[in-house]
């Protein structure tokens, strides 16, 4: 989990990972810290509002834009790679085979002047051109697109939301990659489609045997799906451990206002949505100590002042904050 080092048993491990930009002489540090691992086939989340750096970490990962023009400290160990310290040759090898990536807008992923099956075929150029046209169309119809030929044909403006996620799929699962980065792969699709689309995401990577991870600011979306789950603020993880553990009992302040916002079928009729008051600060403006004070009902007179140091709360939980204690024995206890 959270801070551990790489072995044999995590395929991917994040080590104090640092993301700093420099501009006008201001340099500027949206993440920050940020320590956590991945064995082959879990499935990990990142959770937290936009403006949190949970894109940035995972750029970072292969140094994908805007990440490529940032200074990066610590280490990301993948496959017993420091990626850190690789080669652009390495990283071309990593991208697409090693990690692909779904991100959440299709529309602007995907060439708009590029035939869907051309723009797949890029991602599979090791093999021969005729098995390449029967290997796009297998991948077509295995991510749920009824007629694989013509959606080939297509252009991605003739595809809709829902199809256009479908061909990412597509297009990521086509180098069979060890692991795949989904950066919140539902937002521009309706409530029907994101859970197809999520279950269809769920049954590939069972089926290739991929682990995941998932990027997304609605801790619902991980309930059932993921095995550990990663709550992020302002560029650090504060909170790490099991969904199931983390779903049930949620001790960071942060991470329960997560909860509580998350809309629920058993609400009163018009009952009005809880949020988080305030929002995410700037990365220029982080207080030395936790960033999350100033929207914290819990917070101390040294809360803002006092650097936030990682604290286990078992074998298997972190977390960062200086009133979780008083929180659990105040509620007697994590369970």
């Amino acid at each position: 989990m959270s801070g551990a080092s790489w072995n044999v048993f995590y395929m991917l491990s994040i080590e104090n990972l640092a993301v700093s930009f420099r501009r006008d002489g201001v340099v500027t540090t949206p993440v920050r810290s940020v320590s956590f691992t991945i064995s082959p086939g879990e499935r990990v989340a990142l959770v937290g509002e936009s403006g949190c750096g949970k894109s940035l970490t995972a750029l970072a990962l292969v140094r994908l834009a805007p990440t490529d023009r940032a200074h990066l400290a610590g280490r990301i160990i993948f496959d017993g790679i420091d990626l850190l310290q690789a080669s652009a040759s390495v990283l071309q090898q990593v991208r697409g085979k090693g990690i692909a990536y779904v991100f959440q807008d299709p529309s602007a992923s995907l060439n708009p002047v590029m035939r869907v099956g051309a723009q797949i075929e890029e991602n599979m150029l090791t093999v021969s051109r005729s098995e390449r046209q029967v290997r796009i169309r297998d991948l077509l119809a295995r991510v749920g697109l009824p007629d694989p030929a013509r959606a080939a044909r297509a252009y991605p403006c003739e595809l809709s939301g829902g199809q256009q996620q479908r061909v990412m799929l597509a297009m990521a699962l086509a180098a069979h990659p060890k692991l795949l980065v989904a950066d919140e792969p539902t937002t521009a699709l309706d409530v029907t489609m994101q859970r197809q689309v999520l279950d269809l995401m769920d049954d590939l990577a069972a089926e290739y045997r991929m682990a995941v991870l998932l990027i997304t600011h609605n801790l619902g979306l991980v309930a059932g799906r993921m095995d550990a789950v990663h709550v992020m603020y302002a560029g650090q993880i504060v909170e790490s451990g099991p969904v199931v553990d983390v779903l049930k009992h949620p001790i960071h302040p942060y991470t329960r206002g997560l909860l509580a916002a998350v809309p629920r079928l058993a609400a009163p009729r018009g009952a009005a949505l809880q949020d988080i008051p305030g929002t995410v600060p700037a990365a220029w403006d982080w207080p030395q100590g936790c960033a999350f004070a100033p929207r914290c009902a819990v917070q101390a007179v040294h809360c803002a002042a006092t650097p936030l140091v990682v604290q286990a709360v078992d074998a298997q939980r972190s977390i960062q904050c200086h009133q979780w204690m008083s929180l659990v024995r105040r509620e007697g206890g994590v369970s």
